[in-house]
């Protein structure tokens, strides 16, 4: 398994953008996690830089670059004590707005794509139903052909930037009888009449807005159809894939960072006439920690080198997720019980961590379901790559 090395480029954009998230970001996370809402002129900035666009056309604004500059932007992002904040970001550039970039029509790009990557429209995707959860290919909510649009009915659950958001990327049935070909994509207004939306009061990622929606005769135009009729569970399933690695990412990258605040806090801290940091069961306890983090950080390299090259890595994927998420888990609940009763504080961001780590396990597919795909791949011989 060969695993490629970043070149001098990607550290250069590595220390750029180290440079904004200090100017831009860190100073405010408190404040968004507090108001569980996200300023935005932050997309606004972030567009211009360019890091809403890395993966997109050059012609629609955006940088065209490898999916390592990706890879270094989720890790970054990661590391600024708000699973909220960046969970965010993922979703605006890699989890709603490829589907646009991939199989929405040219006016479609003109129109939305163009003012994503500028930071000028916030995207989500709306997928989970109240009574399908994962279950993509029996959702409910109906869209019925009314000639030159569509009228919408039905709701969805989870959806993040869905209540600040301007539009969302809609998982809809335009065949009630026919399975996962009924299943279509449309671009769907946060403002057109109809369209209601509820915060959901969460137990971490504070700083993001997730939302109940509402669909009530919601008239949409056939313009806003993405990609073809009936298509929407191929476009959903293909789309995973991105989605659940960047995920990796940055639960990795999160547990990561609750290391290295961890380190800081047992170098300053001491028991019984000695520094934390010198108690070997803690030296250890760190050491198998980091051990841990880095074996996984080749293998998330590798399926990083599987993006690059077009590859569709189901099973790659699925177990990156799956082993990310876990380990974060273990990993930020480790490091909280270094901090003693500190960590049961709101005064380090240890608990903030230890609060947004477990959704990892439960978006893009639950740990549950990730290991009933990979044992579909293992035990049933399935090959999802040739679907």
């Amino acid at each position: 398994m060969l695993i490629t090395q970043l070149n001098p480029e990607h550290q250069v954009f590595r220390e750029s953008l180290r440079s904004f998230i200090q100017k831009e970001i860190l100073p405010n996370v408190d404040s968004w996690e507090e108001k569980g809402e996200i300023d935005k002129s932050i997309w606004k900035k972030m567009g211009d830089m360019g890091y809403l666009g890395l993966i997109f056309p050059e012609e629609y604004g955006g940088l065209n670059l490898d999916f390592d500059y990706s890879k270094i932007f989720c890790e970054e992002l990661s590391q600024c004590f708000s699973g909220g904040f960046t969970i965010s970001a993922l979703v605006i550039e890699y989890m709603s707005a490829t589907y646009l970039w991939k199989y929405g029509s040219e006016f479609l790009k003109e129109k939305y794509l163009t003012q994503v990557i500028a930071g000028e429209m916030v995207s989500a995707v709306a997928i989970t139903e109240p009574g399908a959860g994962s279950d993509v290919q029996n959702i409910k909510t109906t869209a019925v052909d009314e000639g030159d649009h569509f009228v919408v009915n039905g709701s969805k659950t989870f959806i993040t930037n869905g209540y600040y958001g301007d539009f969302f990327i809609t998982a809809v049935k335009t065949d009630p009888k026919a399975g996962k070909k009924g299943v279509s994509l449309l671009l769907i207004n946060r403002n057109a009449a109809g369209v209601t939306a509820n915060k959901i009061k969460k137990m971490g990622w504070l700083a993001s807005d997730t939302a109940e929606l509402a669909f009530d005769n919601v008239i949409v135009p056939k313009e806003n159809l993405v990609g073809e009729l009936g298509e929407g569970f191929k476009y959903l399933m293909g789309g995973l894939q991105l989605e659940r690695l960047t995920a990796a990412i940055h639960s990795l990258a999160t547990a990561e960072s609750a290391v290295n605040y961890t380190l800081e806090y047992i170098k300053e801290r001491s028991a019984f006439n000695k520094q934390l940091k010198d108690f070997q069961v803690i030296r250890h306890r760190v050491s198998q920690m980091m051990a841990d983090i880095l074996v996984q950080k080749a293998f998330v390299q590798y399926c990083c080198d599987l993006q690059n090259q077009g590859v569709y890595a189901v099973k790659e994927c699925s177990i990156a997720k799956l082993q990310c998420s876990e380990l974060a888990v273990k990993v930020i609940g480790e490091c909280l019980q270094l901090f003693g009763g500190y960590g049961f504080t709101e005064d380090y961001k240890i608990s903030r961590l230890y609060r947004d780590a477990k959704v990892g396990t439960i978006i893009g597919g639950t740990s549950e379901i990730m290991l009933e795909i990979l044992s579909k791949i293992f035990i049933d011989e399935i090959d999802y790559a040739s679907r």
